[in-house]
């Protein structure tokens, strides 16, 4: 994450289960769309636990360097991925400690939603990257297409003024809503731009599968509920409760969740 990211970080495992897991499924739609090929040097921006690094690792023989601000996640990833291709540092997403034209493709994986000054990433990304190398980036649709942290926020949004301020936050962050992201890479001077959208479904278990992440430590989710009262908390979880069972008994659930993705090609000249 950029610094002052406005992602909560504490531990790898909260994040595995706040969104690691979906990172993974994602991942393979969006390394289509990228087009990777063996035999390059590839940069993870905001790599987290390290689940598009190790995804990139299966595709080729190439270099890979996946930098987070978190150290904690950045840990995990090494802990978890030690395939000599990879290299995890912990690293600013707006200054990030390579050389001009160090990569051959750069690319970021939901995390550009969370930078204070998206634009100076997008551009740190294109700094990095050498002439004709892919940059490219995937954020969630996250007001019309992520159906499970709909049904939290929406609930929160019930409870109380701060819950409906925390659902307008998180539903209005830059890059996405529609447009936002293909508008940046035009602003930062890719040619060859292309945009689409890239859909997975996210399987819950259970309720109690749904609701772990947001009585963790990871993520806006689960810092909002840190700041209620144990009564608040109680009543937030029989909201998202009724919502998740929707008059059926308890068990698994299957979620759409879409996240616009861009490519661009840094110029030659």
């Amino acid at each position: 994450m950029a610094l002052s990211s406005t992602f909560v970080a504490a531990t790898g495992e909260g994040y595995e289960l706040q969104m690691g897991r979906w990172s993974r499924l994602l991942a393979e739609p969006f390394l289509d769309f990228c087009g990777c090929v063996g035999d390059e040097a590839v940069l993870d921006v905001g790599c987290g636990t390290g689940r598009l690094s190790s995804a990139l690792a299966q595709r080729g023989n190439m270099r890979i360097v996946g930098v987070d601000l978190s150290p904690e996640y950045i840990d995990y990833a090494r802990s978890r991925n030690r395939n000599p291709q990879i290299d995890y540092k912990v690293a600013d997403a707006c200054a990030l400690p390579f050389e001009n034209a160090s990569f051959d493709r750069v690319l970021s994986l939901l995390v550009l939603h969370f930078v204070p000054r998206p634009a100076q990433a997008v551009a740190e990304m294109r700094r990095v990257a050498r002439p004709g190398a892919t940059v490219a980036a995937a954020v969630w649709d996250a007001r019309g297409g992520f159906v499970a942290n709909r049904i939290f926020f929406d609930a929160a949004a019930a409870l109380d003024d701060k819950g409906n301020e925390r659902r307008a936050r998180n539903y209005t962050r830059p890059m996405t809503r529609p447009g936002e992201l293909l508008a940046a890479w035009h602003a930062a001077g890719f040619n060859d731009i292309r945009e689409t959208t890239l859909s997975i479904r996210m399987q819950f278990t259970s309720f109690e599968d749904y609701w772990r992440p947001y009585i963790g430590k990871d993520g806006p989710g689960a810092e909002y509920v840190s700041t209620l009262t144990a009564a608040q908390q109680k009543q937030l979880l029989d909201m998202v409760l009724r919502a998740y069972l929707d008059g059926e008994e308890d068990g698994a659930r299957s979620y759409a969740a879409t996240a616009w993705a861009v490519s661009g090609i840094t110029p030659l000249g």
